[in-house]
């Protein structure tokens, strides 16, 4: 399946909805900052990878699926729950993504600012997407091993 970009879906949320993305991804960011007025700007960093608005996106999505499919008299509450959890995959392996930024970025900054950033910026896209195929390749194996072990427990 090809990956795109499909911004049908701002048309879909509510202005309250916004709004609680707004102040949820501001108390993150105002959070470390404290922790990095704290602890030290290495620590600080640290909480600089949380995705700030993850919670709110993932209670979004589960809403906006449920929603759509009351609207078609369904429940949706299962599929509301497989597209947060989606979510939350893909925001772990953006997080794999973020520490080999993080790791190139460190080894290579005293080399070239700019030039470390775009290496640091490529390593991430590397291993993010690279995270994505292993995930997906390991789901195929995974079902065909679980519709197979069905398959032989019906036979016997």
């Amino acid at each position: 399946m090809p990956i795109k970009v499909s911004l049908s879906s701002l048309h879909e949320g509510r202005w309250y909805e916004y709004l609680v993305r707004f102040v949820l991804g501001g108390a993150a960011t105002v959070f470390t900052g404290l922790v990095s007025s704290r602890c030290g700007a290495s620590v600080g960093g640290l909480f600089l990878a949380l995705p700030a608005i993850f919670c709110a996106s993932a209670t979004l999505i589960e809403s906006h699926e449920i929603r759509r499919k009351k609207e078609a008299g369904l429940e949706g509450r299962r599929r509301g729950q497989e597209a947060a959890a989606l979510d939350a995959a893909g925001a772990a392996l953006g997080a794999f993504g973020m520490l080999a930024f993080a790791a190139v970025f460190w080894v290579l900054v005293e080399w070239s600012v700019a030039g470390t950033f775009i290496g640091a910026s490529l390593s991430w896209l590397a291993v993010a997407v690279a995270a994505w195929f292993v995930r997906r390749r390991f789901r195929l194996v995974r079902s065909a091993r679980r519709k197979s072990g069905s398959a032989m427990s019906r036979s016997r």
